[in-house]
């Protein structure tokens, strides 16, 4: 595998979502989410499948979970390790960490690349994403998004590369 990709949305204190929720609605950075992972395995967490309302299209899930009897409510592949989800990546192009917090703290070490969209207000937040290394990673793209009537917020999208 060439490309092992965390992509997530955060705000400036790093919040990823609360009760299983995101706490903001930004349309175009769903569309990006989309057009970045569509044709791509993604990796994700259980409550990241479960907070899903059905399987994202031509996406193949991996989900990670310590529960061993866990029956998902729509098709994907069960691991139990980032680990073991690493290795049904072997020979892909690349692939994406989608989330959440705890699944992102662990693919830190083997990920290539980030795509963040740093959401430009602090949130309550029950997960967070977890702190960017300068000494690991280099910002190596920078887009900024004013609010709009359909975006609350301002935000921008950023790409690290490992160094």
């Amino acid at each position: 595998m060439r490309r092992l990709i965390i992509i997530a949305a955060a705000g400036e204190n790093n919040a990823l979502g609360i009760n299983n929720d995101l706490p903001w609605h930004l349309p175009d950075d769903f569309k990006r989410f989309k057009t970045l992972t569509t044709g791509h395995k993604i990796i994700m967490g259980r409550k990241t499948l479960e907070s899903f309302p059905k399987a994202l299209p031509n996406r193949e899930h991996i989900v990670v979970t310590r529960d061993k009897n866990y029956i998902p409510k729509f098709p994907c592949t069960i691991t139990h390790s980032i680990e073991n989800a690493l290795e049904l990546i072997t020979g892909e192009e690349s692939a994406f960490i989608i989330g959440g917090g705890e699944i992102y703290k662990q693919a830190m070490e083997f990920a290539t690349d980030i795509e963040l969209t740093r959401i430009h207000s602090s949130f309550e937040a029950d997960t967070f994403f977890p702190a960017i290394d300068a000494d690991d990673w280099e910002l190596v793209y920078e887009e900024h998004h004013p609010k709009d009537e359909k975006h609350l917020h301002d935000f921008s999208y950023l790409t690290y590369r490992r160094k």
